[in-house]
């Protein structure tokens, strides 16, 4: 079901405010294939049996978008002007987030969602005009509440690409991790999360239209990856993550996934980290 509140808006601050409910679910077949999708480990991923607890940020794959292909962008993405506003930039980036979890979700439930559109602002920076649009998501099983903010940015696409003002990697870790990206990983992802954004596994486009160097490592992924290493070292289920993209990562690049504990709270700074440069910053957040 996907019900959306009825107002006409005509410019993309206009969205603010509105509003959609939907029901979903993660089945066990879609969550076997994020887990061979993120897993970095050499051991077969666990068996999800319908009831089984779902792990953090799984919710991504449980509301897939069924945009008929006539409906889609050259990018591969839906179109904007439904839900999302009618922004007039072409790239679209997941910028960041911060999510609160309580109790869990679990594999095969029917899961709710009410999303809601918090802002629209529009900004210039060195890139051009970005428009900003961050939307609040509160999700909801039987036993388990996900609140969610998402931050998407829309920004012109480059005659060139040049990468951000890189942030170097962190000197002093407790743990870390590697890992390889790849094209085939980057392909499982973008099927099991139903995500049709051809800068993940169509390397013709990334490279000559939105001007990449290589496939973009999905945002979701490496926060999806760092949630679940972090949560692992810390021995404890999550209760607030938060993250932010600082710089983008690309198939060829060999990742590594880093963090520290902080000195006075249940909490852990993350980032990925390739060529000596971050990719994502998190911080993870546990009860005592």
């Amino acid at each position: 079901m996907n019900t959306r509140t009825r107002t006409e808006p005509t410019r993309p601050e206009d969205w603010v405010g509105r509003s959609e409910t939907r029901d979903g679910r993660l089945t066990m077949e879609i969550a076997g294939m994020l887990a061979v999708s993120t897993g970095h480990h050499s051991a077969p991923p666990p068996d999800f049996a319908p009831g089984a607890p779902m792990p953090p940020l799984w919710h991504w794959a449980a509301f897939p978008e069924f945009a008929p292909m006539s409906a889609l962008g050259e990018d591969g993405h839906p179109r904007t002007g439904g839900f999302l506003p009618p922004v007039p930039l072409p790239r679209r980036m997941w910028a960041g987030g911060a999510l609160s979890f309580e109790g869990a979700l679990h594999i095969g439930e029917r899961l709710g969602r009410r999303s809601e559109i918090l802002s629209v602002e529009e900004k210039t920076g060195g890139a051009g005009p970005m428009v900003f649009v961050s939307v609040r998501h509160e999700i909801s099983g039987a036993k388990g509440r996900v609140e969610e903010r998402q931050d998407i940015v829309y920004l012109q696409i480059p005659a060139e690409f040049r990468l951000p003002k890189p942030t170097p990697a962190p000197e002093a870790v407790d743990w870390e991790e590697g890992l390889e990206a790849g094209p085939a990983r980057l392909f499982r992802f973008s099927a099991a999360t139903f995500n049709s954004h051809r800068i993940h596994y169509d390397q013709p486009y990334a490279r000559e239209v939105e001007k990449y160097p290589g496939l973009v490592v999905h945002g979701p992924l490496q926060a999806i990856l760092l949630i679940e290493a972090g949560a692992r070292h810390a021995g404890a289920a999550p209760s607030a993550f938060r993250f932010r993209g600082v710089s983008p990562m690309f198939h060829d690049q060999p990742l590594r996934l880093v963090g520290r504990r902080e000195p006075e709270a249940p909490a852990m700074t993350l980032c990925t980290v390739a060529d000596g440069r971050q990719g994502m910053q998190a911080r993870l957040e546990w009860a005592q």
